[in-house]
This record gives structure tokens, sequence and C-alpha cells, in this order.
């Protein structure tokens, strides 16, 4: 059976140099991770896929699974600023985004309004504990995540570059807490879960963080090199068949269409008994953008069907919402996105 032929690239001897030195790098950045975290491999390279690719990420897990410290870790990895911004039910969006002060110059004595830039304003902002604040503060994060800036008393200010939310939330604590809207969980490339460890992994855990020793991260790349990995991130080809392949698999959660539009005819009887809303175009995009950024990964400067597939648990689970049939049946998103996987395999031999 003849096989589609991948895009031919034609980077230039400096680019294909630079992949290498991204996948160099890359490497490094989780070797050095791998000094203090233990285990986990494929989150934090998921983490370093959403970051190549200039998304946010969500880590969900119980407690005690070190998705802060991957987080910090990450960040310590690169010359890039970093704040912690614990999430609690008091929480106002100023104590995020920053505010307006009236300070007085000691020379003149005249008062002026001064912004206080808040704690988004960092490289990497961790979002601890997300879930635990209301939406109303939640909502401050919006405009940060989707346009890399923040409007102040009518007064925009732009967020450092690059800019990354990387946020905690724990699925097992109900009291205290408040779901994302929709809207605020689209605005995450990766929704990334975080298991509990194997039994060695478990082992070397509790000796590595029981002795006296600590280890020391080094820093691998600079702010500038990050943001020209993203750059080259962008100029991988993606061949039309693998864009399409992106296409159906977002295209094929969506039960109901728009605008009393019937849906697509070939979503399955699964999507339409277990599934309320799908996901949208957002999640092509970033199926897209984070297969290229897994490609480089990989040492390639092209996207394959497999980097799409790689990632579109992460991808999807977030954006496929269910309703209470798929309760009653203990259903989860991961569980359709996994057949959807199977079907749209299927359908591409």
């Amino acid at each position: 059976m003849a096989t589609r032929a991948e895009p031919v690239s034609n980077w230039t001897e400096d680019e294909l140099a630079a992949a290498e030195q991204l996948r160099i790098a890359t490497d490094r950045i989780l070797a050095e991770c791998g000094k203090v975290i233990v285990g986990q491999e494929e989150v934090l390279e998921d983490l370093l896929i959403a970051l190549l690719a200039q998304g946010h990420a969500l880590l969900v897990g119980v407690p005690g699974l070190a998705k802060t410290l991957m987080i910090r870790t990450l960040a310590d990895c690169m010359n890039l600023s970093f704040n912690r911004v614990q999430f609690t039910p008091d929480l106002m969006p100023s104590d995020i985004t920053g505010t307006e002060m009236v300070q007085e110059d000691r020379a003149t004595g005249q008062r002026a309004f001064r912004f206080l830039h808040g704690p988004i304003f960092a490289n990497v902002v961790l979002a601890d504990e997300i879930n635990r604040t209301p939406p109303k503060t939640q909502a401050a994060l919006l405009e940060a995540m989707q346009e890399r800036q923040v409007t102040v008393a009518g007064n925009r200010h732009t967020l450092p570059n690059p800019f990354f939310v990387l946020a905690t939330q724990n699925p097992i604590e109900q009291e205290g807490t408040y779901p994302l809207p929709e809207a605020q969980q689209d605005r995450f490339m990766f929704t990334i879960t975080v298991n509990y460890p194997s039994e060695d992994d478990e082992f070397r855990i509790i000796e590595s963080t029981t002795s006296a020793a600590r280890p020391l991260v080094q820093r691998v790349v600079s702010g500038d090199e990050l943001l020209a990995m993203q750059s080259l991130v962008r100029k991988v080809p993606a061949a039309a068949y693998v864009i399409r392949y992106a296409m159906k698999l977002a295209r094929l959660t969506r039960p109901h269409g728009q605008n009393g539009e019937p849906p697509d005819p070939n979503v399955p009887d699964f999507v339409k008994k277990y599934v309320t809303w799908g996901a949208g175009p957002r999640a092509g995009q970033n199926l897209i953008l984070a297969g290229k950024a897994r490609a480089l990964l990989r040492g390639r400067t092209y996207v394959a069907i497999e980097d799409v597939k790689a990632v579109t648990l992460p991808v999807m689970r977030h954006r496929v919402i269910t309703n209470y049939n798929a309760e009653a049946d203990r259903v989860t998103p991961d569980d359709i996105v996994r057949q959807l996987l199977g079907l749209v395999s299927r359908d591409e031999r």
C-alpha cells in the first residue's frame, strides 16, 4: 500500500543546525530536571513541548506528586524570571495583575498614580491550586494568557516575553474549590495528568529527599534562546493530511452543529451519547503546534501523524465536556479521546 510522502524541508543549513541545537538543549534540560525529579519523564516532556509551542499547561494530580517542584525546576533550568501565586478563596484579581497606587514625589510634593506590578509580570508564573479561587479571580488570567498583557485602570501593560502560566490542580478535593470555567480551561494548551510513581521511582524519591544531599540544577538556555526555539517551532512544516487529521479529531468531538446546522455526519454514536460540548478550532491549532515541537524534540523537521497522536490526550481531555450519561457509565473524557484515536487511526490506514 502506498504511503504518503512527508513534506520536503527547505530549511537552510543554519536552520538545520539550530534544530539540532534545540534537540541537544532540550535533552540537557530534561537531564537537569532529572537531577531533582525522579521519573515523570513524560510529564516533563509535555511541559517542555508546551513551552516550546508558546502554550500554557495545567497539571492535575493528588497532593505530594511534586507538581510544584517540577514547574520550579523547569524554570530553574532556563534563565527566566519565576513567580509563584498561591490561589486562595480570598485572592483578588489585583493581587495577581497589580494595582494603581497613589505615590508622592518627595522632591516636589506632587502626588500621582503609579502602577505596581503584580506577580503575573514574570516569564514563568506558577498558579498553584488554581481551582481554589473564585472565577472572578481566575478571570484575571484570561487576558494575560491569551494576549500577553493586562489592562488595569484602562491602561495596558505588556507582560515579559517569553510568558507562560503553569498551573496545578488537585482533582480529589471538592470543599473550598471552584471548577475552572470552560473559557479558562480552553486557554491551556495542555492538561497533564500526574500519576503516582512506580515502586522503583518511589523508592528513589524517598531515598534522595531524606538525605542531606541537594542537587543543583544548571541553567541551560536563556530567555532569548528560548524565543529563538519558539520561532523555529513555527517554521516546522505540516502536511495538509496531518492538519486534516488534527481537524478530524477535533470535529468528531462535537455532537451538535452551530446555528441550527446538523453536526458532522461522521460523529460516532458514543460522542453523541456522552458529550455535551466538543473541542473548538483552538484544539486543532494546539495539536499542530504541539506536534511541531515534539517533532523537533525527536530530531525531525516535519510533523508526523505520530506527533499529533502523542499530544492528543493532553490537548483534548479538558476540551471534551461530558454529560450525565458519561458520569453514570463512568466514561471519562480520556476514554472518549482514546476511542476517537482508535477510530480515526483506522480511517487513516
